[in-house]
């Protein structure tokens, strides 16, 4: 079924490698919730293939972008982007196919210490210069010079608005406009540089190279607090003391960052109930009673 795909992937990658290309086999490799992964073989050379429906290329655009600027710090290896193409019922980018394996102590602390080196890779403004995607939700980079503004505008107002129009319009709306007023309570005296970010790191969009080195990968990028970076890595089984004593040798936390990873981390609690559902509320509910309870 996917043949006439794999042929118009190949076409892609020739027209972008400037080398002949033909697909010979295509095998699935599983992907996220969001799109299907296929490590595809084309003569000697392998790569990895996200598709999803034609409508997803400005996604898989954005994400190519996202990579290539991450990719500009020689920082924290990613994997490199090769092509993003549709053919009118599929989307597709194609990546350098990199062998991965669970992080170990060591690659735990080289990617604590690189991840902060692409930290500091800094511009004027928060935001970056296109919107893009987190999971499959849209996520607003206007650029803006406040921070406060930037956070409470689009990234916690714009997740509490699509909650809102997912039916989630009691309690949690209510509680949420409560937050947004109180935020520049909460973040008022925190004066963070624009560092690049990855956007969405979780354990599972981090691994180890074949060299030993690490590698992070499906990034939702834009230019804002690195805390909101550190703060993720909490979420969803968190990240081994190895990875966080590296980052703090190389570029140590203000205080307050503790206080403030309930508030960063309430961005991907939201995104997560509009993309999966109410399994998430709860989660959400209670991340916000906690931040209001630190201003009555």
């Amino acid at each position: 079924m996917l043949e006439a795909v794999w042929h118009a992937v190949a076409r892609s990658i020739a027209h972008a490698t400037g080398r002949p290309c033909k697909a010979q086999q295509a095998n699935s490799i599983g992907g996220g919730c969001i799109n299907e992964g296929f490590r595809l073989f084309v003569g000697e050379r392998e790569f990895f293939v996200k598709l999803n429906v034609a409508s997803a290329l400005p996604m898989f655009e954005a994400e190519a972008a996202g990579l290539e600027e991450i990719a500009a710090t020689r920082s924290v290896r990613v994997p490199y982007p090769i092509c993003a193409g549709c053919d009118g019922e599929r989307a597709w980018l194609t990546l350098e196919y990199l062998p991965l394996s669970a992080l170990e102590p060591r690659s735990m602390a080289l990617l604590g210490e690189r991840l902060a080196a692409m930290h500091r890779v800094t511009q004027a403004q928060f935001g970056w210069t296109r919107d893009n995607t987190i999971g499959s939700v849209p996520q607003i980079n206007r650029q803006a010079s406040d921070w406060t503004e930037f956070w409470g505008r689009h990234r916690l107002g714009y997740q509490l608005a699509f909650a809102c129009r997912n039916g989630y319009d009691g309690a949690l709306h209510d509680r949420g406009q409560m937050l947004l007023a109180r935020l520049p309570q909460l973040l008022g005296s925190h004066r963070p540089v624009a560092s690049l970010l990855h956007g969405d790191l979780w354990s599972g969009n981090a691994a180890c190279g074949a060299d030993g080195a690490p590698v992070i990968f499906d990034p939702a990028v834009y230019y804002g607090d690195r805390e909101a970076d550190l703060a993720m890595t909490h979420l969803f089984g968190g990240f081994p003391p190895e990875f966080y004593r590296a980052y703090h040798d190389a570029w140590p936390l203000e205080p307050g960052h503790r206080e403030r990873r309930d508030l960063y981390n309430l961005y991907h609690l939201l995104n997560h109930l509009n993309l999966f559902g109410v399994g998430y509320l709860r989660r959400a509910q209670d991340t916000i009673d906690r931040l209001l309870a630190v201003f009555r």
